[in-house]
């Protein structure tokens, strides 16, 4: 149960080293843009819509790597004087009882809305703009799979934490 748990850590902890490089590239992304537009009066759709893109990579994949690193958004001030086993059990309880049934449901309701995307080529609806959209949408279910995976690590480091723990 470790070594799975450590490498299901391996993986999450690699999404979260190439999330930060596509921060950064959305940093410069934004950065050229801005300088474009109010200094040149120049402006790129297609600049404006990978902006966009590159956030929604950071936020899709982002919930996975924020679960893995206990950055994910609970009631501290009651939590944080648990004990130990009590917090494995409330971190397994909504894992199982509340993540995974929302992840799951968005996992399978998107395989819809990404295949109208796939089948019909959609591309921007803006001049100028990104071909391809069904790429970034078939981020949606993929990065559910993803925090899925990491969840699954989640729960079993919090096993490993209950038993341990006094």
């Amino acid at each position: 149960m470790q070594k799975l748990e450590a490498f299901i850590g391996r993986i999450v902890d690699s999404v979260g080293v190439g999330l930060a490089v596509l921060l950064v590239l959305m940093v410069l992304n934004v950065s050229y843009d801005v300088m474009m537009r109010y200094i040149f009066q120049a402006s790129s759709v297609g600049m404006q819509e990978m902006e966009w893109h590159l956030f929604s990579l950071i936020i899709l994949f982002g919930t996975g790597v924020a679960l893995r690193h206990e950055g994910h958004v609970r009631v501290d001030f009651i939590y944080d004087r648990m004990s130990p086993k009590k917090k494995a059990v409330i971190n397994i309880g909504g894992t199982v009882f509340m993540l995974l049934p929302l992840a799951l449901l968005i996992f399978f309701g998107s395989f819809e809305y990404v295949n109208d995307a796939w089948v019909t080529n959609e591309i921007s609806e803006d001049p100028g703009g990104l071909p391809y959209r069904w790429i970034i949408k078939s981020m949606i279910p993929l990065s559910m799979a993803f925090l899925i995976l990491s969840a699954v690590g989640y729960i079993l480091k919090n096993i490993m934490l209950y038993r341990e723990a006094k």
